[in-house]
């Protein structure tokens, strides 16, 4: 919920407390004082009486100077996780794809303008790419971003599109609405997309939706690769066909158990 439309339900405090959670992430594990009220856009003394109350509840350590958080802050997503049938569904196909490529595959899902990693079977291959479930992007850098923004009506993209962040994360990056909206298009056309080193240098990716039993785009499944190893084109001859293959055989187990089963949360992918 944005700023614009909170209701007199808001509880502005528990917000703040959240955002001190959110502070901490894989390239900020531990932080002081002053940095999580910089982050948050805090006064230390609020800072301090969140994080005081996170360690007295379990969630946060410090050793007197720097916080880290613990790891009963996984407790705060497992019931989401356990409700939340889809990854366990996929989990047998991608690690069946995995063992067919090679490769690294991954099951992502639209939440706001991210995508987050909910299933994902790595390889023994070292990437520069540090992902684990829970791992967010932006959307519209990514393959499985962009099967899945492909899916949504046309003026909610343009609506996406207008308030996303379109800096380059590489020279390869694209940074034009216009263009997106333009490669999202054919991503519909085809039922795929490849991402080729534009969120990383080295990095490419494919990626095709994963549909419930209406027809909805719910998710989406990748294989990602590193760019010396795999041309665009042997990641469409070789690749592609097994990950059609795999998202086929998922849509398939979606269409027995229910849309509902799928879309078990407010991800912003329901219309």
């Amino acid at each position: 919920m944005t700023a614009d439309v909170r209701g007199p339900h808001f509880v502005r405090s528990f917000e703040r407390g959240l955002a001190v959670i959110r502070a901490f992430d894989a390239e900020h594990p531990a932080l002081t004082l002053s940095e999580v009220a910089r982050a948050c856009e805090l006064t230390r003394a609020a800072a301090r009486r969140f994080l005081l109350t996170l360690a007295d509840l379990g969630y946060v350590h410090t050793d007197g100077r720097r916080f880290r958080l613990t790891p009963r802050v996984l407790e705060l997503g497992y019931s989401y996780l356990a409700g939340f049938t889809l990854p366990q569904l996929a989990a047998p196909h991608l690690e069946q794809l995995v063992a067919q490529v090679r490769e690294s595959s991954s099951l992502c899902v639209l939440d706001g303008d991210n995508i987050v990693y909910v299933a994902r079977v790595p390889t023994s291959r070292i990437m520069t790419a540090s992902i684990t479930v829970g791992t967010r992007f932006p959307a519209h850098l990514t393959s499985v971003g962009r099967v899945i923004l492909a899916g949504l009506p046309d003026d909610e993209i343009g609506t996406r599109l207008a308030r996303a962040d379109l800096r380059p994360h590489t020279a390869r990056t694209l940074v034009s609405a216009d263009a997106l909206r333009a490669e999202l298009r054919r991503v519909r056309r085809q039922g795929y997309a490849l991402v080729d080193q534009e969120l990383e240098d080295g990095l490419r990716s494919v990626a095709a939706p994963v549909r419930d039993r209406d027809g909805e785009v719910v998710a989406g499944v990748n294989i990602a690769v590193h760019a010396g190893r795999n041309s665009v084109e042997s990641v469409r001859r070789d690749l592609l066909p097994h990950l059609l293959a795999t998202v086929a055989r998922i849509d398939a187990d979606l269409r027995i158990t229910g849309p509902a089963r799928a879309a078990a949360h407010d991800s912003g992918t329901h219309r």
